[in-house]
């Protein structure tokens, strides 16, 4: 797990240096380049070292013939036995790191390694003898790469803020994907804040000569659920836990300790239910955070500290934990600098506190339970799609009404946040009520958000576009909660909950592992019959059932809890001050994206209850502070 960046153009070994010095914080271990004046192709590594500690596994990295040269981010959970069958066919190793072995297949197979690959990557290879580039990021999208082409030629990194270093990047705002940060608190891939910088999309590769693409194309996709009914129950189960203990198994491999973030809910537990397994000594180290104060009572979820301790009793393992309270709020500025994107959730700032204890610690990698929740449905919107059978066959005067009656309901309560959430689109059609649930602003409120100008620029533009193109990637007759669960994986999963936790442990210098993304429990899952996953009111029925012999019940079945912050508590206290400023119509008009009296509007409306726009009037906040960090002036090496 380390930061990589790089060119393929024109560019000076100055800007090598100054990419590599803002990812530092990726790879606090070491850190190397290489350029070569004559071909214009330069590489850089940040490392953290985690397989082969030792000086062979430094990157930039050669083959044993110095044909082809890697900077490599992630790890290749297979590369053991990926490197016994290159051995067989004669391909000999100067060290035993798993970057070595994306070498040697790459000289073996070409683009095709790609394929055989299960881990999390991104990676750019530069083969001397064809004079071309290999960019490629991992498939469920776990680890982010960042490019830009200019006319000086093309160049990547782990992180946005690396390429905002070179002084001659195009920095104009791409708006459409401001209005999608709005919209869903995340943009989809490939889009980024500036018009000139996209992000590699997971699963995608792309060739690159004389400093140019000239093929891009998806090596891997996402598998779409076709239920295999013919097995029984406990099969089921048996096989679910099979899939799940191995690939705990693959990804505990590491040449340092390894630990896991508990929350006391399902899926942290499970994992560190199999990780102690395979532990050395069995002391498998877990964190957690434990809430200071009773600030999250209005924001809809609980205190996880009880559930974690209760788990690690159970379980018999080292807890750690984090207290967190309302001082938790003056990092909001540096975690938008960290994200890179204008991406206002708080949440993140969460992972940062375990990681920085973590590393304290002295431990580098921490497992997550993150894609259970999108594998096996877990998330209230997944329960909500299974309700509508029974009332989505009214007709559409009655289910207009449904409609207007969620507009009137109060927001103030989060139980009237899920109702008026539940049928805010009851009257469209099904695809719009399917994209609504991942909507946090309406496109109609959206719109009267932005400036005159910027709305003329924004007339052909629809923020739900992209989810819309990927409803069509589905087979026809596709059950409702297996669609939604593919929109969960192909874009919230990488562009929100997978963003934030890369960006902010790697801030820590903390690598995090994803065992629900294994690529073979990923099609595992997406081929259980859809009551295995939503059964009436019980998300991950079939998990939960298979899960009853190693945990108690009182975990397994408590009710979902957000990994959050009290985002709402903070903006009429902590961070009141700093929203009225930010958001005030000076500071709105100086930008001049959004327009001040619209702005003003949606604070009244939130605040009078009327809507729900805390994190929509956060994701704004986060918008200008952005805008000032990376466009008002040149992001620090040095945080």
């Amino acid at each position: 797990m380390c930061g990589i960046a790089g060119f393929f153009g024109k560019f000076t070994p100055d800007l090598l240096s100054e990419m590599s010095a803002a990812i530092a914080h990726r790879g606090p271990d070491d850190d190397d380049f290489y350029w070569d004046e004559r071909d214009q192709i330069g590489l850089a590594h940040r490392r953290l070292a985690i397989i082969d500690l030792s000086s062979a596994g430094r990157q930039p990295m050669w083959d044993s013939t110095n044909r082809v040269a890697i900077v490599f981010n992630g790890e290749i959970y297979n590369y053991r036995e990926l490197a016994r069958n290159l051995r067989r066919d004669g391909f000999r190793f100067k060290s035993s790191s798993d970057t070595e072995v994306i070498l040697n297949l790459y000289l073996r197979d070409g683009d095709r390694c790609l394929e055989q690959l299960n881990g999390i990557f991104a990676f750019a290879l530069w083969d001397r003898q064809k004079k071309s580039l290999l960019v490629a990021r991992d498939g469920p999208g776990v680890k982010p790469l960042y490019y830009f082409n200019c006319p000086a030629g093309f160049a990547f990194a782990s992180e946005l803020k690396a390429l905002c270093c070179y002084s001659d990047l195009d920095r104009r705002i791409d708006y459409a994907a401001i209005s999608q940060y709005l919209t869903y608190l995340y943009c989809p891939a490939p889009r980024t804040p500036l018009v000139a910088v996209q992000k590699l999309e997971p699963g995608a590769a792309l060739c690159l000569r004389e400093g140019r693409i000239t093929r891009s194309w998806r090596f891997w996709h996402l598998p779409i659920g076709v239920p295999e009914y013919g097995r029984s129950l406990p099969d089921l189960e048996e096989q679910l836990e099979k899939h799940l203990s191995r690939a705990v198994k693959r990804q505990m491999i590491a040449d340092v300790p390894v630990g896991a973030f508990l929350s006391g809910g399902l899926d942290s537990s499970a994992l560190v239910v199999f990780a102690r397994q395979y532990a050395a000594d069995r002391k498998f180290n877990c964190f957690t955070i434990g809430l200071s104060d009773k600030s999250t009572d209005s924001e809809g979820f609980s205190n996880d500290l009880p559930f974690a301790k209760r788990v690690a009793q159970h379980l018999d393992v080292p807890l750690h934990i984090v207290q967190s309270g309302s001082e938790m709020a003056a990092g909001f500025e540096n975690m938008v600098y960290q994200l890179d994107e204008p991406q206002p959730d708080p949440a993140s700032l969460n992972v940062l506190k375990i990681a920085q204890l973590s590393r304290a610690r002295g431990i580098k990698v921490l497992l997550s339970g993150a894609g259970g929740d999108d594998l096996f449905s877990g998330y209230r919107r997944h329960r909500a799609i299974q309700l509508e059978r029974h009332w989505a066959w009214l007709n559409q005067p009655m289910r207009h009404y449904l409609q207007e009656i969620a507009q009137a309901v109060s927001r103030s309560s989060p139980s009237g946040r899920r109702l008026a959430k539940a049928f805010q689109y009851a009257g469209e059609h099904p695809d719009t009520r399917m994209v609504g649930y991942f909507s946090w602003l309406a496109p109609k409120v959206l719109n009267g958000l932005f400036s005159k100008a910027v709305r003329e620029t924004l007339a052909d533009s629809d923020p739900f576009e992209p989810f819309y193109s990927a409803l069509q990637e589905i087979p026809a007759g596709t059950a409702p909660i297996n669609r939604m669960l593919y929109l969960e994986q192909k874009f919230f999963l990488p562009d929100h909950n997978l963003n934030y936790t890369d960006k902010m442990a790697m801030a820590a210098g903390v690598e995090v592992r994803v065992p629900f993304l294994d690529p073979d429990l990923m099609a595992f899952a997406a081929g259980l019959p859809t009551e295995c996953k939503q059964r009436g009111a019980i998300g991950k029925w079939l998990f939960k059932r298979a899960m009853e012999v190693h945990l108690p019940r009182s975990i397994i079945y408590r009710p979902k809890s957000g990994f959050g912050a009290p985002l709402r508590h903070w903006m009429r206290h902590e961070l009141r001050d700093h929203f009225e400023v930010t958001l005030s119509p000076d500071a709105i008009r100086r930008r001049g994206i959004f327009d001040p009296a619209a702005v003003e509007s949606l604070v009244k409306q939130d605040r009078d209850g009327r809507i729900d726009a805390a994190y929509p009037l956060f994701a704004l906040v986060c918008i200008e502070t952005w805008c000032r960090r990376f466009l008002d002036r040149a992001p620090a090496a040095v945080n």
